[in-house]
C-alpha cells in the first residue's frame, strides 16, 4: 500500500485496516450493484448478504465507494444504508475516478475503478458479478469496456461469472489474450456467460482449486508480469438460465433496443432492464446468486494467498 496515497485519498475501515496490517484475507467488492444494479431495499440487503458470504469463507469484505470525494475502502452500516438511496451518485470507471475525488462527488465503482482503489489499499482479490467487455457492433462503435485494459495493468485478481452474454464474447476473450491477461476457468473448460454456466467458447486455462489459482498469481508476480488474473466462475447450476434459452431473450432485447434507437451508454442498462422483464425477474435472481458464488470463491482465494504470504 502507498501510505502517501492512502493518507491523502483513502478512508480505510478499521476492520479492513487491521486485516491488511496483519496480512489477513481481504476481498474488495464494488458498489455499482448498490446504486445502479437493483432497487432499494433489495440492493442494500444483497450487499450485506454478499459481505456475509465473504466472512463465512474466511475473509474480510471491503465494499468500495466514493463519498464526498473520499475513497472508502469498506463501508460502515450507516454508509451502506445511505448509499442504497443516495441521489446524484456517479458511476465511476478509470476516466471518472480522479474527477469524482477532486470534485468531492459521490461515486459508485465499476470493475475498473474498484480494481484501482483495491490496489491502492493493498487488496489483491476482488469479487464481482461479470466484467465489461467488447460490445457487439464494435467495428462501428469502438465500444470496449475499460475493464479489459484495467485487467492488463492493475495487479488484482478478479473473480466473476465471465462477461454478460449481451457482449461480443469471442472478441472479449481475444482482447484479453492480446493484452496478456490470464483467463482461468474455475472447474470448467468453457467460458461462463454470466447468466449461463457456459458459452460455446473454450476457456484459455483451467484450474480446479483456490490454491492452484493462488499459485498462478504468486508465480505471475514473481515473473514480474503486470496486470491481474481473471477467474471465470460458473453460476451454480440450480440458478442458471441455460444459454440456448437466454440467447432468445438477448436477441429480442437487442432488437428492441435497435427499434427504439437506444445507443451509447444507454444500451447496457436498457438491455438489462428489458431482460429482467422478459425473464420475469429470473435474470436478477441469477445475478444475485452468481455474485454470492463469486464472493465465496474470492474469499477462499484471498485466504489461500494470505496463508502463502505468512
Amino acid at each position: 500500500m502507498n501510505q502517501d496515497i492512502a493518507g491523502r485519498f483513502l478512508d480505510i475501515a478499521p476492520n479492513v485496516q487491521s486485516a491488511l496490517a496483519a496480512g489477513e484475507a481481504v476481498v474488495a467488492l464494488e458498489s455499482t450493484i448498490i446504486t445502479h444494479g437493483m432497487p432499494h431495499p433489495q440492493n442494500v440487503a444483497t450487499a450485506r448478504e454478499v459481505e456475509a458470504v465473504v466472512r463465512e469463507n474466511g475473509a474480510v469484505p471491503a465494499t468500495i465507494a466514493i463519498i464526498e470525494g473520499r475513497i472508502k475502502i469498506g463501508l460502515s452500516d450507516t454508509e451502506l444504508d445511505w448509499l442504497g438511496t443516495a441521489k446524484d451518485v456517479m458511476k465511476l470507471s478509470r476516466a471518472d475516478l480522479p474527477y469524482a475525488v477532486a470534485s468531492r462527488r459521490h461515486g459508485a465503482t465499476t470493475v475498473a475503478a474498484t480494481m484501482i482503489c483495491a490496489h491502492l489499499a493493498g487488496i489483491r482479490v476482488f469479487a464481482t458479478g461479470g466484467i465489461g467487455g467488447v460490445h457487439q457492433g464494435v467495428e462501428a462503435t469502438m465500444d470496449i469496456s475499460a475493464d479489459l485494459d484495467e485487467l492488463a495493468r492493475t495487479p488484482v485478481a478478479v473473480v466473476c461469472a465471465g462477461a454478460k452474454a449481451i457482449l461480443d464474447l469471442p472478441r472479449t476473450l481475444e482482447y484479453l489474450e492480446t493484452r496478456g491477461v490470464p483467463v482461468v476457468g474455475y472447474g470448467t473448460d468453457r467460458f461462463p456467460a454470466f447468466w449461463s454456466r457456459m458459452s460455446e467458447l473454450p476457456v484459455p486455462l483451467r484450474l480446479d482449486t483456490p490454491e492452484a489459482i493462488a499459485d498462478l498469481i504468486r508465480t505471475k508476480e514473481a515473473l514480474g508480469l503486470e496486470g491481474g488474473v481473471l477467474v471465470a466462475n460458473p453460476v451454480p447450476s440450480a440458478e442458471e438460465i441455460p444459454a440456448d434459452e437466454m440467447s432468445a431473450f438477448i436477441n429480442a432485447a437487442i432488437a428492441e433496443a435497435k427499434a427504439r434507437g437506444v445507443s451509447g451508454k444507454a444500451v447496457t442498462p436498457f438491455l438489462l432492464s428489458h431482460l429482467f422483464e422478459q425473464t420475469s425477474g429470473r435474470s436478477l435472481a441469477t445475478n444475485i446468486a452468481l455474485v454470492k458464488n463469486n464472493a465465496a470463491l474470492a474469499a477462499q482465494l484471498a485466504a489461500s494467498l494470505a496463508r502463502s504470504s505468512a
